[in-house]
């Protein structure tokens, strides 16, 4: 039997930690859930960062040629989710659109408000049982103001810059802008042209991107590799870079280690989350 990634934090004790700094009106805290998942707080608001909190994933490829073998802890079950003004889906792969996460998150939070790239609208309302017009559709440069947050969309590349028809970003990240914070999470990216241009126009608190690279022999849609996500975060003049997606399943992962001695010869400030820790910036 494999020995799980024990979360720093999960569970009950995880919520509570959360609930307990719920009232702080000063700076924001960043948990980290797993995979590419975050959950934000800031100002008695909260924001659902792509989660994915079930095993669905593990079970739909078992006995196949792909498991999805989980290497981490779950830090919490959905259905413990409460006061979340927003949650979001940079893209539809399971781990970043999760019906057995999504749905309790939305049943328990009736007043939630759902950003998604418009592409995929009619995707997203099927598997997670919800209105076609309930989502609130993103797209490249496409800004919305919801609840005190600014979110932008990026365009995402995985493993292309893919459009629907109508010319609207099937994969997407989103900077986000609260008070005097500007956070950006990548979603699934390979670094592309403009990149650099298209996030230089933000001052970047702290990015939020996926390290475990792109191997054609795992049959899937590949992200930045270590090298990159360092030399992005270098190149957008990111104060932080918070790595991701990675210790979730055995075939699709990268050693953090590496990532933490890339950053220190690169000189770029990082912060490595164990599941259920977070990060936290006050600049108020």
């Amino acid at each position: 039997m494999t020995t799980l990634i024990p979360a720093l934090k999960k569970g009950r004790a995880l919520v509570d930690e959360i609930n307990a700094s719920y009232e702080k009106l000063k700076g924001f805290r960043l948990w980290w859930l797993g995979q590419s998942g975050y959950l934000l707080q800031w100002k008695r608001k909260q924001v659902l960062i792509d989660p994915y909190l079930s095993d669905s994933l593990t079970k739909k490829y078992a006995n196949t040629e792909k498991p999805h073998i989980r290497m981490s802890e779950l830090t919490l079950r959905p259905e413990l989710l409460e006061n979340i003004s927003i949650v979001t889906s940079s893209h539809n792969h399971t781990d970043h659109l999760d019906a057995e996460t999504l749905i309790p998150v939305l049943k328990n939070n009736p007043n939630i408000k759902f950003i998604v790239p418009e592409a995929n609208r009619q995707f997203v309302s099927q598997r997670v049982h919800c209105a076609p017009d309930f989502p609130i559709g993103m797209n490249e440069g496409v800004s919305r103001t919801i609840e005190g947050f600014t979110f932008t969309g990026i365009p995402a590349k995985h493993n292309e810059l893919e459009r629907d028809e109508n010319g609207n970003c099937k994969y997407l990240g989103y900077v986000i802008q609260f008070g005097p914070y500007t956070v950006y999470h990548s979603g699934d990216t390979l670094w592309f042209d403009n990149m650099v241009e298209l996030l230089g126009a933000y001052q970047i608190d702290v990015a939020i991107l996926p390290i475990n690279g792109n191997e054609p022999s795992r049959k899937v849609a590949g992200n930045l590799t270590i090298e990159e996500a360092v030399r992005l975060g270098k190149a957008i003049n990111a104060s932080y870079v918070i790595p991701c997606h990675y210790d979730m399943f055995t075939f699709n992962t990268a050693d953090v280690s590496d990532f933490k001695v890339k950053a220190q010869q690169s000189h770029q400030q990082f912060k490595v989350l164990l599941g259920g820790e977070y990060f936290s910036l006050n600049k108020e």
